[in-house]
């Protein structure tokens, strides 16, 4: 069933919230200040049943200008509006800004309500409605029914609920199929039950009973229990009015403006990229660097406009723009935002977010402008191939590549699944599921490779080649799991590029050898590191003794541990292959027949001390010829 959130708009004391009780029998004002004021200060909210059986929830935002940051708070998630205008003052100044706000959340579908009709004569009606249709030129409520009415008499009311009628068969339903996400707008206790929060569920399904995560705080929850119209129900949908009772969350850990979503498929972000369309009555022209107040869904927050693609945007202009923030905001692309001056506090502008989660920018550079314009386009494989070439260094699975693009996993997967058959994106799969990269990604990475190691060799002729940490550091600080980065080891091997022999990585080409005086300090190093010898010097001790270059003569010693002709034990300790196999053969066989093996047993069967016994079982069971069980050794299984 197509679920519909209606929201009024207008100045203040046009007749909104009278307007809304006449409607519907309930008043949404419930605070004592604003009863006693005669104005809507907060949101209000209720419902009504349409005469098809539909039943419409309602929004109620304030009209004043102070107020304007919880009328943003309300419209956010609104499917269609009731702008009031009074019959007896016409359009006035909120009217203009809410109409704006409107526009710039492109709100598609509307009704113009002129209130009060019973205040003013025909004649001056007629003249009004005139003034409105006028006004009303080349705004989404253009052709827009216009239906004067009076809460009083209920003179109008019918024709409204049927225009109402009319206009719900028209709005496109929100999407239930994508993540549920619901921007909170009212938070408080109920005695028995905890907290409760209120929100218009603007995509997605939610259960009784999910997890679900608290953006941007992090926190977890579970849903307790799911109001829908003050009825109970096992689920909610996209396009209701919603609330929910949170567990193990208080109501001071939530707040207006945070998201309440599953976990893990929202990424906080303290930067947007994002389309800005300037109010053509803004005061000044907008300027690079300048401080704004920005309204996305229920939440407000401060920022500064890094303005891409222009040096500044006069009135009714547009540019590309960047806003880092000064505290994280949970969008995804798609998503409409406000932006209103810092001082004083007018709006000024909005428009549509293409890059949630983007890296900072400088200005005017053409590949940014290009890569947004890309997105900002809409069809999907582009943007996903767009988003895989920016994020390609930390391979991101569909979970988020989802969340960068505001679209479901299956969708997602759907467009890798094309962009990996016709080689433009690569599939790697991981422990963590499959990982995705841009193909040409992995031929930047390929060359970047070649480059490093034909640099290495030069500067280590000795060196059998990288080892592979070292390789993953260099090349991704760390930063990707080692199956994958073994993975595209193996693609690069299987190209003939490169080989992997053991630890080391190097060029297909390359082999170490050495020189003719690198050789005699070969001999002269092998010489103290005898076929029988155990109780060997120190490495640096043995390299001063030989009476060659310290540096070269570490080379060398480097070269013969890595091809394995000696072994490192530890960094003090080296002996040849030689004595480190007799010494184990010793091991095992005395392990097989006896089963165990204590350090000093060790040390007396090769006559040795107990440091060299115990340095020869820590490599042992580093190379998993033995394990360690308690104090003794067994042999490994």
């Amino acid at each position: 069933m197509k679920h519909i959130i209606i929201g009024t708009a207008g100045h203040i004391d046009h007749g909104k919230t009278t307007l809304i009780k006449a409607l519907t029998g309930r008043d949404t004002d419930t605070l004592r200040e604003e009863k006693e004021r005669g104005i809507s200060i907060n949101l209000g909210f209720t419902y009504f049943d349409l005469p098809s059986g539909k039943r419409a929830g309602i929004v109620d935002v304030p009209g004043h200008e102070k107020f304007i940051k919880n009328m943003l708070a309300g419209v956010s998630g609104i499917d269609m509006v009731l702008l009031v205008i009074a019959a007896d003052e016409g359009i006035m100044p909120q009217t203009r800004e809410h109409l704006d706000i409107l526009s710039l959340l492109e709100v598609k579908k509307g009704i113009i309500v002129v209130t009060k009709k019973d205040m003013v004569e025909d004649e001056w009606l007629d003249a009004v409605i005139e003034d409105i249709k006028d006004y009303m030129k080349g705004t989404f409520l253009e052709n827009a029914d216009i239906i004067p009415v009076s809460s009083v008499t209920r003179e109008g009311l019918d024709d409204l609920v049927k225009s109402i009628e009319k206009i719900a068969d028209e709005v496109t339903e929100k999407d239930a199929d994508s993540f549920f996400r619901l921007p909170v707008d009212r938070v408080f206790t109920v005695s028995g039950f905890g907290t409760v929060i209120t929100g218009t569920l603007i995509s997605g399904t939610v259960h009784e009973g999910d997890k679900v995560e608290i953006y941007p705080s992090g926190k977890m929850s579970k849903i307790r229990d799911i109001q829908v119209h003050e009825s109970t129900v096992k689920s909610a949908f996209a396009g209701q009015r919603v609330a929910m009772n949170l567990s193990n969350i208080s109501v001071d850990e939530i707040k207006r403006g945070d998201i309440v979503a599953y976990p893990g498929c929202i990424e906080p972000s303290m930067m947007i990229d994002c389309r800005v369309k300037y109010l053509k009555d803004a005061l000044r022209p907008l300027k690079n660097r300048d401080r704004v107040r920005v309204y996305h869904g229920t939440c407000e927050l401060f920022g500064r406009m890094i303005l891409l693609d222009k040096e500044s945007v006069g009135k009714g202009g547009e540019c590309l723009a960047q806003i880092r923030l000064e505290s994280p905001i949970c969008a995804i692309r798609g998503d409409k935002y406000i932006i209103r001056s810092y001082s004083p506090m007018i709006t000024i502008g909005g428009g549509t977010i293409i890059d949630p989660n983007p890296k900072k920018h400088k200005r005017f550079d053409a590949n940014v402008i290009d890569e947004l314009l890309t997105m900002e386009k809409g069809d999907l494989a582009e943007i996903i191939e767009q988003m895989l070439l920016k994020n390609s260094s930390i391979f991101p699975n569909i979970g988020m590549l989802s969340k960068l693009s505001g679209r479901n996993d299956s969708e997602v997967k759907s467009v890798l699944d094309k962009l990996v058959s016709k080689k433009i994106a690569v599939c790697f799969d991981t422990a963590e599921g499959a990982s995705y990269c841009h193909a040409d990604y992995i031929k930047s990475f390929e060359k970047n490779l070649i480059k490093y190691l034909n640099d290495f060799h030069k500067k280590n002729p000795l060196r059998y080649g990288v080892s592979k940490e070292e390789l993953k550091s260099r090349m991704f600080e760390g930063k990707v799991k080692q199956k994958l980065f073994d993975s595209l080891i193996d693609s690069m091997e299987q190209k003939k590029a490169i080989k992997a022999e053991g630890k080391y990585v190097s060029l297909i080409s390359f082999k170490p050898s050495l020189n003719q005086r690198q050789e005699e300090i070969k001999q002269k190093i092998m010489a103290i590191y005898g076929p029988e010898s155990i109780d060997t010097p120190k490495p640096d001790e043995a390299l001063s003794s030989i009476g060659e270059n310290f540096d070269i003569a570490k080379e060398v010693l480097d070269f013969l541990i890595d091809s394995g002709e000696l072994i490192k034990v530890n960094e003090e300790y080296i002996i040849s292959r030689n004595s480190c196999e007799c010494r184990a053969k010793i091991l095992k066989e005395y392990l097989n027949a006896s089963g165990e093996v204590t350090a000093a047993k060790y040390r007396d069967m090769l006559s040795v001390n107990r440091k060299t016994a115990v340095a020869l079982l820590e490599y042992f069971d580093r190379i998993k010829l033995t394990k360690r069980v308690g104090d003794k050794r067994i042999l490994f299984s």
